[in-house]
């Protein structure tokens, strides 16, 4: 295997989990991925020219835009907060200028604000991040419906009252699982899932249902914000 190839490879599980992001499905995210590929550009590493040609597949399919920000700006924010990519780096996947790139980060963080709240269930056994967590949603405007630390309460709440969000852990402990939870509650709902966990590159498998939205642990309030607007938005816009 070539070096290319190996890079390759390595920058897959970061464009699967970005093109998840973008488009809020795990089917039409690695569909995008697999088009995005013969279209990268030479001029980049690996990850970075995965991210231009899945962003360039978006510009070039006209769309609905989600309420409150236009498409360049859920990109940038999704690069620069969930994907780590530098404010540079970001604008050149997108072909801007750095000042371009910050005046529309400015106004996407401004304009994030503004969008409607939704009730939100979380899934989290250490009581300290599950506080953080609640402070962090109820900061972005968005209402807390219950708190669960163990599979079978997330259930238990999620069966009780309907939610526009779950904000689930991986690993609940002796609790169980936030996934195994996940599972048995989409057997009633279609409900958004946004995962937390500190190793986001380990979800994508290729192994059986995946997530579509994933948030690194520690989070940061931006992070949390654009992937709650995402999972709560994403479904509404129509993909190419």
């Amino acid at each position: 295997m070539s070096a290319t190839q190996q890079e390759l490879i390595a920058a897959l599980p970061y464009a699967r989990r970005f093109a998840r992001a973008l488009t809020g499905s795990q089917g039409e995210g690695d569909g995008l991925v697999g088009r995005a590929i013969p279209r990268m550009p030479r001029d980049m590493p690996p990850r970075l020219g995965f991210y231009a040609a899945i962003t360039q597949l978006m510009r070039d399919h006209p769309q609905r835009e989600a309420p409150g920000l236009t498409l360049v700006q859920r990109q940038l924010l999704l690069l620069t907060a969930l994907e780590e990519v530098t404010l540079a780096d970001a604008a050149r996947v997108l072909d801007m200028t750095p000042e371009q790139a910050a005046e529309e980060v400015r106004q996407a963080r401004h304009d994030l604000r503004q969008v409607a709240a939704t009730d939100i269930l979380i899934i989290e056994d250490e009581p300290v991040i599950a506080m953080d967590l609640q402070m962090l949603v109820q900061g972005c405007g968005h209402r807390v419906a219950g708190v669960a630390m163990t599979e079978r309460e997330a259930v238990r709440l999620a069966n009780k009252r309907p939610v526009g969000l779950i904000l689930a852990d991986v690993n609940l402990g002796r609790g169980g699982s936030g996934i195994s939870a996940v599972r048995t509650i989409m057997e009633s709902t279609t409900t958004p899932v946004i995962f937390v966990t500190a190793y986001p590159e380990l979800l994508l498998t290729a192994e059986g249902i995946e997530p579509a939205f994933i948030v690194r642990k520690p989070f940061d309030p931006l992070s949390l914000a654009i992937a709650t607007y995402q999972a709560v938005h994403a479904g509404r816009v129509p993909i190419p």
